[in-house]
């Protein structure tokens, strides 16, 4: 989950300062150590706007509240330390800074009347529909927040909808009649494919070995390691029904489906009970790890493992590769257990004789013999295409077509891609591990119908915003560069 949200943050940041202000109903979160200075001091500055601490933690309160509801009250400090959400929180903020500095300048104010219709229409703030000033006064009491600073807030938002409102660029009927036309380009084609599985070569050990003489420096043997491994196993320790509830209740946001869906607890507790098995052996392992330094405790075994060799986890490998010899590694998890190591001797790699490379080589031989052939048969068919039996196809449009047998649908999509790109009126077209050998028979351009022109307008809208998007912040970023005079975001 933590990993999707860090890749995917740069579209939350977007949303909190494009979304109207979301502190309705969200309580404060205490998070001690990520104050900076005072509520009234800058923490940083963007063109003409100042970024105040107290709006900074205002943000910030706002984000982990959000991600807090994601992980289901599961959220602490450790997470948000991980996620990087100060950065967020100051991006964030940056970014909508640059926006009320490019607003400033085109004079595009928000007024007392605006802003007094916005808040009066926040439902959070109504009683039977009608805007209720004891309700507005006590949340802002109950978040210690002045009104002018609340409202101040709410002013920047608004101020920022009105100029992406004002920036907006729709699809222009010209935009969507070219886009529309394209799509609806018919094509009746007669075609053949060659596919590179039904093309079988053999080769002899000669072949083989003259390849492997030219590029012998390619087969290399993998570098190795000779080692003492001190295993300690967690199968032994007792777990009891309460601990595991009590482990699952801490972690529970680790048991996720495929589909995002939390396990329960009778869904995970296999794992859960290994979880907590492996948890609780990492005492005994370091005890283990003390004894075998101080020569108290022997090797489980002494073996020879190429690198990164599946018998160890990739969290020991990346330790044993940084090691050197008689270096002794603390304990780390390998599947149930966990493993310290001695390394006793790096053994270095080196040039692979013929027989060790020869499945490799016959591999990569194979290959390119293969790609030559399909290339030879590709360039004879079309040379000869008017004498070849060739299927034809009914009419096919980018939204329009019947799979090309053997092709898949995916790669009938790809072959109608680069043909209606191609002013070609026969050619070849690879696809995948195929090349579609064609010629065009008849062409024509289908009515336009109501759906397609829907489907090209949405995507025009939001091709527009995208590039729109894109270059307006190329050109903030250095217009209005943020200034950051704390360390830490």
């Amino acid at each position: 989950m933590i990993s999707w949200m860090q890749k995917h943050n740069k579209y939350l940041i977007v949303t909190i300062w494009v979304a109207t202000i979301a502190f309705i109903g969200a309580g404060f979160v205490g998070w001690g150590s990520y104050q900076y200075g005072s509520k009234a001091s800058a923490i940083g500055k963007v063109g003409d706007i100042e970024i105040t601490q107290e709006k900074f933690d205002m943000t910030y309160q706002n984000l982990y509240n959000r991600y807090n509801d994601m992980f289901k009250g599961k959220f602490d400090e450790a997470k948000a330390k991980e996620m990087g959400l100060l950065k967020q929180a100051f991006d964030s903020l940056a970014s909508q800074a640059q926006l009320l500095n490019l607003a400033k300048s085109y004079g595009i104010v928000v007024s007392d009347e605006e802003l007094r219709n916005y808040v009066t229409s926040i439902e959070g703030f109504q009683k039977d529909g009608k805007f209720n000033k004891t309700i507005y006064e006590t949340y802002l009491k109950g978040r210690r927040l002045k009104a002018k600073t609340f409202e101040s807030v709410l002013n920047d938002e608004l101020t920022v909808q009105k100029l992406v409102s004002l920036l907006e660029s729709k699809a222009v009927p010209f935009e969507t009649d070219i886009l529309a036309s394209a799509l609806s380009i018919a094509d009746k084609v007669a075609y053949k494919v060659i596919r590179l599985a039904d093309i079988e070569v053999k080769l002899d050990d000669a072949a083989l070995k003259s390849f492997w003489e030219q590029s012998k420096g390619n087969y290399m043997t993998a570098r190795a390691y000779e080692m003492e491994i001190v295993w300690t196993d967690s199968s032994g320790i007792e777990a009891e029904e309460k601990a595991l509830h009590d482990f699952y209740d801490k972690n529970s946001y680790n048991y996720v489906g495929a589909d995002g869906k939390q396990f329960t607890f009778e869904q995970a507790k296999a794992i859960v009970t290994q979880d907590y098995k492996v948890k609780k052996a990492k005492k005994e392992a370091l005890k283990t790890y003390v004894a075998y330094k101080k020569g108290e405790q022997k090797a489980t075994e002494t073996k020879t493992l190429s690198e990164k060799s599946p018998e160890l986890s990739a969290a020991l490998w990346k330790e044993v590769m940084k090691a050197k010899e008689n270096d002794i590694i603390k304990p780390k998890v390998v599947g149930t257990k966990y493993a310290t190591v001695k390394i006793l001797k790096i053994i270095e790699p080196k040039e692979k004789s013929f027989e060790q490379a020869k499945t490799e080589v016959s591999k990569l031989l194979t290959a390119q013999k293969k790609n030559e052939m399909l290339e030879a048969r590709s360039n004879a068919l079309l040379s000869n295409i008017e004498n070849e039996k060739l299927v034809t196809t009914d009419w096919m449009t980018m939204s329009k077509f019947d799979n090309m047998t053997p092709l898949s649908q995916q790669e009938t999509l790809q072959f109608l891609q680069k043909l209606f790109t191609s002013s070609v009126k026969k050619g070849m077209i690879t696809v995948s591990d195929n090349v579609v050998v064609y010629k065009v028979l008849e062409q024509k351009m289908d009515k336009v119908d109501s759906n397609l022109s829907k489907m090209v307008e949405e995507n025009v809208n939001q091709i527009k915003k995208s590039v729109f998007e894109s270059n307006l912040f190329k050109t903030l970023n250095k217009q209005y560069p943020a200034q950051k005079y704390v360390k830490g975001i």
